[in-house]
Formats: C-alpha cells, structure tokens, sequence
C-alpha cells in the first residue's frame, strides 16, 4: 500500500485551495496518480483555473461510487471517489430525470421521450433498465394527452416500479369536485387541470399492479353543494382542492417531484412542490381501498397519514409555521426514523437559500401518525440541519438534492450548478465534485461551464440528484469497476495542452482588488493582443499586454498604478482586450 498526500494550489472562483488525498492507492495504479498530478501542476504553471471535476477527496468521505446523470445529455455516468470514472451507460434518451442502480447491477432511469403538454418543469414519460452491459432490456412509456409520467421512480423490493404522473382533469370536472372556477387557467391553458397520481409497474408483465389518486382523497369549503364540502381544517388527512391560493396558470397543480418507499412500513413519502409539504400514504392498500377511505395496514384507505412542512395548507398553522419552500428529494434515512428533504428555500421569508432538513416523525407503536393537542402535525423542530456559511451561498432555486451516507455523512447536490458536495455531521467539507458534462458532452479542463438561459444559478451541467452506493453494494457484484481516469477532457496527452474554442476575457478576481488583481482571458489562436486598463472617463490608466501572444488559457496581473508606476486613486476601472476583431469590456473595483 502507498500513501500519497499532495496539496494542490489552484485558482476557482470560490475557492483557492484543492487538498487532494489519496488513500490505498495499489502500487499497479500509481502511474495513474503521477499523471494526474502532471495535469495538475500543468494547469498551475499555466496559470489556469480549474472548473470541473474533483476538487476534494478526504479520508473522511464515505467510501463508494457516485451516481450522476447530467439533465442535458444521454449518458449516466459512476464515478470513484478520486472522481475517475468506472461505468457509464448511453441511452437514446436524456434522462427525465431519475436514475437509480438496481440490486443486480442494472440500471433504472427515467427518460424524455415527449415535448411538454403544458408549460412546466420535470416532464419525463417513459422508463427504462439497461443492464450493466449497455443493453436494454425493459421499457416502459406512460404518456398520451391524459396521463404524463414525470420526475422520479422508485424500485420495490418485490421488482415494481413506482411512478409519479400527472393525470388530466377539464376544468368542468375541476369546477365539479369544488374547485374556483377563478383559480383555473382558463384560456392561458388549454389543457385543462393536471393533479398527480402514483402507479406501481411490473415490468415482467408490463401491466400496473397498483395505483393511488390524490383526485379521490379531496376536501374544499369554497361550493357547500358538493359532497367534499367541508371544515378543511378538520381533515388533515384530506387535500384542500382550493390550495393553495391564486389562479393555476400553468395546470401543474401539485408537482410532486420525489417518492420514496419504507419497506419496513409499506408505506411512500411524497414531495409536494406546490404545497410546500411531504405527505406519507399507505403502500398495503388494494387499488380500490386506495381510493378510498378505510383498508391497508393503516386502516384509512388512501388518505394521508402524515403530512409536514406547511401547515397552513390544510388550515392548521400561519405563514411564520411553514419550512419547506420549493423542496425536493424527500427520503427516509436507512433506519425509517427520520426523513431528510432538500429544502430549495425559493421565497424563503428573510431571503432565499437551502437547506438540508432533518426531522423525526411523531409515529407511533401501530406505525400511525398523531396530531399534535394545537391539531397540527409534529415535530415542531428540525433533527438537523445544514446550510452554507453564508446562508446564500447554497442556493438552488430548483432540481437539487440530498442522503445521508452509511457513515453518517450527507451527499448534497446543488443541481441548477452541477456541484456535488459531501459534508459530515457537523456541517464541515470532505468531498466536492463538479459535474464535467454539459449538452455537448465532457468539458476540457479549465472550460467555463456554459450557462443554461435566463434561470437563476442554472447551468448545462445541471443535475436532478446524485446517489452514493457503498463499495459492497450488492449491484456491484462481479463487475469491474477498474478506473479509466476523469470524465473531463485533456486535448493533448503529451504536453497537457489544449485551447480554448473562443475568445473571452473573464471576471478578474479578486474583485474588488486591494491592490493587485488576476485579469484571465483566453485566445483560440495566435494573435496581437492588446489589454488596457481605463478609468471611467475612457482616460487611459496602464496597458498590461500589447503583443503577439500564443492561444492558449491566458492570465496577466495588475497591481493598481498607471503606466509610469504610480499607485491609482480607488474606484471603478474598466479593462479591455483587443485581438484582432475581438473587443470586450468589463469592470473592477479598486480598495485603498
């Protein structure tokens, strides 16, 4: 066994310094860790900046493989905690977004196989396994212009499947079960109305052995003629049609975005988007006591036995009540006492930022759940809790999520970014990862992630969630799993090399600078450049470069003073490149 610690000095936008360790290194692989150190100490002495692939690997991360689908394209890829890869398997389609390895080694993922019915996010329609070898072997398309599978999946251990679906309701039939007229899109939606249901599939008979509607477990006080009329207070267990408040201007009433299932209690945890809640419902019900009132193990048919996060959504509590806004990934920890939820925090009161939320449901001997005397569902305080330090630098206003490892420790996936990131149990960082692969496939070391539109934070390399199996994990089985080196791209092997494919001049960092700064910029060829320094009057204050430059990843430092070597006065510079046809401007800040 060898032992090689390196500390690596790199310049990121959020960090300076990459501690590498790695631990148990087979003498056969050592000539795999000297070349990554030479990529490495090749980006330093270029002066470039790393922006993908591992950042972080400590002996405190939990050993195992990391599961990843990048939204924008079709390959799953699993990686070691080194961040090399040791199995990927292409599909025809991009992942819709779940993906899951399976106790035989196959995988179980969800796929785009439709353009969108109606304006929302999280449209899938179809599932998929492809086993260990990259072939197919069972699909399963659940979409027409009445039903819509979308979002997440979950394996049963008898072999089924679950599916989270929407389900089409014309606003006449909305209107009828009690629902205002006024919060219905009308003609800004033709599509009618669009609750959730889940569906159990046996993929031996391609057939659905079970399903569970929220449309039969309904309660409104908005139209006394109707026979869900009632105190909505008074029934938790029921879902208010007229929650929450407003017109509905997408059809997406719901969006429920994760289910998970406890074997222990037959029964599935859902995240309710739209709500602001997980709900609980009983698996052990038959389909027809599942629309129903009573049956199952719980003896309450389909209704809800447990619900928690916004408690005004069935009238029990205030706005100062709710924690979960726009969450995602709700999931039992291993032993089925606590629930962990990757609170996205979107319109956080106080300002928007994540969280990852731990609590200990209230259940009981009969594996019932009790209201609280004030008629509310506990607990009234989070188990756990992790947030960054400061709040906002964890923020993601959509996908993301999070579960807890075999040793204690949380995997985290800030999705919108494609950063993938473990912490222990006090909060403290041991893992971090970067996602390489974007719509085009894997960047080159050093690339700029693309950004993905106008959508806060969200870029191309953006992930629904990842999943950390433990080495020992039985899917794992009489596989190899021998690493072949990153995902990320290194153009040329020989002497660590590679260009960019644009001209850029980037952010300068650190910004503000007091008093010297780093200005990167990159060239896709040989050509004279030109970089000046200006003050806001267009006076011009130093020029740093003017010369014929070689392409590559390029950087040039000021130290605040002018051409004749005179410290500048603090206030806003600007600084431009020219090269060629290639003009750029951008801003900096200078302390005193």
């Amino acid at each position: 066994m060898v032992l090689l610690s390196q500390e690596v000095i790199l310049p990121h936008h959020k960090k300076a310094l990459m501690h590498i360790i790695l631990l148990g290194i087979k003498k056969k692989n050592i000539h795999k860790i000297i070349y990554f150190l030479a990529i490495v100490g090749a980006l330093i002495g270029q002066g470039q900046e790393q922006t993908v692939g591992l950042f972080l690997n400590t002996p405190a991360a939990a050993p195992g493989y990391t599961l990843f689908a990048p939204m924008s394209y079709n390959v799953t890829y699993l990686i070691d905690n080194n961040g090399e890869l040791v199995q990927s398997w292409p599909s025809e389609y991009r992942p819709g977004l779940s993906v899951y390895i399976l106790e035989n080694g196959d995988l179980l993922r969800t796929r785009i196989i439709q353009g969108q019915l109606f304006q929302t996010g999280g449209h899938g329609g179809g599932v998929e396994i492809i086993d260990w070898d990259g072939n197919l072997v069972w699909e399963f398309d659940y979409f027409s212009d009445q039903y819509w599978q979308h979002h997440d999946i979950e394996s049963l251990p008898n072999g089924n499947v679950l599916l989270i679906a929407w389900e089409h309701k014309a606003d006449a039939s909305a209107i009828a079960n009690g629902r205002n007229p006024n919060m219905l899109a009308g003609s800004q939606q033709p599509f009618g109305f669009w609750p959730d249901h889940i569906i159990e599939v046996n993929p031996e008979s391609n057939s659905i052995a079970w399903e569970w509607h929220v449309w039969d477990h309904l309660i409104q006080d908005y139209d006394s003629s109707k026979v869900n009329y009632g105190v909505v207070s008074d029934h938790p267990e029921l879902v208010n049609l007229n929650y929450p408040s407003g017109p509905n201007t997408s059809g997406d009433w719901l969006h429920i975005n994760a289910v998970d299932y406890n074997a222990e209690l037959d029964q599935i945890i859902l995240s309710v988007h739209h709500f602001g809640e997980i709900w609980i419902i009983d698996h052990s019900t038959t389909t027809i006591e599942a629309a129903s009132h009573t049956g199952g193990n719980s003896g309450k048919g389909g209704d809800l036995l447990y619900r928690w996060g916004n408690p005004q959504a069935y009238i029990g509590g205030n706005s100062n009540e709710r924690i979960f806004f726009g969450q995602h990934d709700a999931r039992w920890i291993e032993d089925g006492s606590q629930i962990m939820v990757f609170n996205n925090g979107s319109g956080r009161p106080g300002g928007s930022y994540s969280s990852i939320d731990v609590i200990t449901q209230p259940i009981g001997e009969d594996n019932l759940y009790v209201l609280d005397s004030n008629g509310i569902y506990g607990p009234d305080t989070l188990s756990w809790q992790y947030t960054a330090t400061p709040l906002g630098d964890l923020f993601a206003a959509n996908i993301s999520g999070a579960h807890r490892l075999e040793n204690g420790n949380t995997l985290i996936c800030d999705g919108p970014r494609g950063h993938y990131f473990e912490v222990d149990s006090a909060g403290s960082l041991v893992w971090d990862y970067v996602n390489p692969v974007v719509n085009t496939g894997p960047l080159y070391q050093g690339q700029e992630i693309p950004t993905q539109g106008s959508a806060q934070n969200s870029t191309l390399n953006r992930t629904f969630r990842v999943h950390r199996y433990p080495t020992d994990y039985l899917g794992f089985a009489g596989h190899n799993l021998e690493p072949t080196g990153p995902i990320e791209l290194y153009m040329n092997t020989h002497d660590l090399t590679y260009l960019p494919d644009k001209h850029s001049l980037h952010q300068n960092y650190p910004n503000p600078l007091n008093p010297e700064t780093i200005i990167p910029y990159d060239l896709p060829e040989n050509i004279f450049v030109n970089i000046t320094i200006y003050d806001l009057l267009g006076r011009q204050v130093k020029t740093l470069v003017n010369q014929v430059q070689n392409a590559g990843f390029n950087s040039i430092q000021w130290n605040a003073t002018n051409d004749y070597g005179e410290p500048v006065s603090a206030g806003i510079y600007l600084y431009q490149i020219q090269a060629g046809t290639f003009y750029q401007t951008r801003k900096m800040a200078l302390l005193r």
